[in-house]
């Protein structure tokens, strides 16, 4: 009896000697790929598998190595093993740790070797994801995003038990995207969390989240969200296909998989919808479009993007049709007036003052006869300064940055006034762009409207309206040459289809739109080989 405890305890003194961390050192410089980590099994030796967790994962504090034994006769030595900060403790304690400890004794397992048949046959263990796992990849990588690894003495694979319960900001109101009528509920950068809200609002069996991971170092979770019954299958194969060909080592935001799935790459229009309301997601879902829904961000993608579908806000839907077509009618005519208005005051005050009426021409000649600078300069640096201003309001903290915004505005448009920098006419052009490009829904159309000012303003600056019209000529020329995942930029202008046109410009009463059958066509996606995003993700060899 004594010889036994005396082995017992020395083979505890040697699992113990493991976890503290006097030999680290000469671990922390080594870096193991993934193909090295499938080679290397979990062994029947738990001595050795606690040596080669240590070894791989190096110095790491938070690493978590607990030791337990499992039975009182036949005794068999565990270790738990997970990464601190990523789990609930509460999960380990009554799930894991008292079911093996404690429970089975109460249930008549006095035998290590019972418990563990019995943890074989997937009792005991309380929690509800078990899976087995037969190498250090599949040990390591479960760990890392917060799962709990048990290993036993003289049993070659790991069990790994789901025990996440890492922090995480709650569902909240949207701050990018507010509406007076509607959800309030905005994504969050839990997956899962994403997952059920949309999972709230369409209950079907015909609702379809298909994961993966992304990313050879930060192994990012992603799943893409599409309705069975109503999104062609083509669209999904796209999508499916255009992921796979990802290759990167970390992926930390949605844009990351944005910009390699774009048609067009080298465009600076958006080819893709974000949002951050699981209603949105929904309704394109309806649509017969494509969700992909990105680990650690609270932005999800749709696809396809079209132009019109970027000038549209989930409140549209939520109010009247009347009312909701006139806003959109307003959110069209501000979209002209932060594209043109301060391209179009150039021109005219440089070559065309004979298509002003004489009164507000004198008042425009007046109100410039002090400005040293011609009307480009002028406007350049006013919308310089506008963009100067809308950047420090947003970096700053959010009290700080309404009253930098608001008062800064105010000061130094007066102040340039009355230093005969600006006119006030052209402070009143500046700040009425500024204003008309905060009506547009998406944030990604805003900075692509912001850009495409500065060269109308140089074109218009050094041709008048002749140049304007030139400009105007060859952005129409690029929007309609786009795609977004085959279906044409805008779709339904071109290709005309009246059908469709009931929910563009104006919305038509849900009574008279067919929301069951979207038009989604993707019948270009096989004319997908001419797209510059195929030629880059294509390899040598591939068909």
């Amino acid at each position: 009896m004594i010889k036994y405890i005396k082995k017992f305890i020395d083979s505890h003194d040697k699992i113990d000697g493991l976890l503290p961390k006097e030999n680290i050192k000469q671990y922390s410089t080594k870096s193991f790929k993934d193909a090295e980590l499938i080679k290397m099994k979990i062994s029947c030796s738990l001595i050795e598998n606690i040596k080669k967790t240590r070894e791989i994962m190096g110095n790491n504090t938070d690493l978590i190595i607990r030791t337990i034994t499992l039975g009182r006769s036949d005794v068999r030595d565990a270790a738990i093993i997970y990464i601190d900060n990523l789990i609930d403790t509460h999960h380990i304690d009554d799930n894991i740790v008292r079911p093996l400890v404690l429970d089975a004794y109460t249930s008549g397992l006095e035998s290590g070797s019972k418990i563990i048949k019995q943890i074989q046959a997937g009792n005991l263990i309380t929690r509800g994801e078990t899976k087995r796992g037969e190498d250090f990849n599949d040990l390591l990588s479960r760990l890392l995003i917060g799962e709990v690894g048990l290993l036993i003495d003289g049993i070659d694979e790991v069990y790994i038990i789901s025990a996440k319960g890492y922090d995480y900001r709650r569902v909240t109101e949207s701050d990018v995207e507010p509406v007076v009528r509607g959800s309030r509920e905005a994504f969050v950068e839990v997956l899962s969390v994403n997952i059920g809200l949309i999972r709230r609002r369409l209950h079907s069996p015909n609702l379809m989240f298909e994961g993966s991971e992304i990313g050879t170092v930060s192994k990012t979770k992603l799943c893409i969200a599409y309705m069975k019954d109503i999104c062609k299958e083509g669209l999904v194969d796209e999508v499916r296909l255009r992921l796979n060909r990802i290759h990167i080592d970390g992926v930390l935001e949605g844009n990351y998989i944005e910009e390699y799935i774009q048609d067009n790459p080298y465009s600076i229009f958006p080819q893709a919808r974000n949002t951050e309301r699981p209603d949105v997601v929904a309704a394109a879902l309806l649509e017969g479009r494509v969700a992909i829904i990105v680990e650690n961000t609270p932005m999800a993608l749709i696809v396809p993007g079209e132009f019109f579908s970027l000038m549209q806000s989930a409140e549209d839907y939520y109010n009247g049709y009347i009312y909701s077509s006139l806003i959109r009618l307003l959110r069209y005519l501000a979209l002209f007036v932060s594209l043109f208005l301060p391209s179009f005051y150039v021109a005219i005050t440089t070559f065309h003052q004979e298509m002003v009426p004489t009164d507000f021409l004198i008042s425009i000649v007046s109100s410039r006869s002090d400005i040293p600078f011609p009307a480009f300069i002028e406007a350049f640096m006013m919308e310089i300064t506008f963009e100067i201003l809308h950047e420090a309001g947003i970096r700053l903290p959010r009290p700080v940055g309404q009253a930098v915004s608001i008062v800064g505005a105010l000061v130094i448009g007066q102040s340039a006034i009355q230093a005969h920098i600006a006119s006030p006419l052209m402070v009143i052009v500046v700040a009425l762009t500024g204003i008309s490009t905060f009506c547009l829904p998406q944030f990604s159309a805003a900075l692509t409207v912001r850009i495409i000012r500065f060269p109308l303003m140089l074109i218009s600056a050094t041709f008048g309206l002749f140049g304007l019209m030139i400009g105007i000529l060859f952005l129409l020329l690029h929007v309609f040459s786009l795609k977004s995942f085959g279906k044409p930029y805008m779709d339904p202008i071109a290709p005309l289809m009246t059908k469709s046109l009931k929910d563009t410009v104006l919305r038509f009463p849900w009574w008279g739109l067919d929301r069951n059958h979207a038009d989604n066509s993707t019948s270009n996606l096989e004319n997908m080989n001419s797209s510059k995003t195929w030629h880059l993700f294509k390899k040598k060899g591939d068909s």
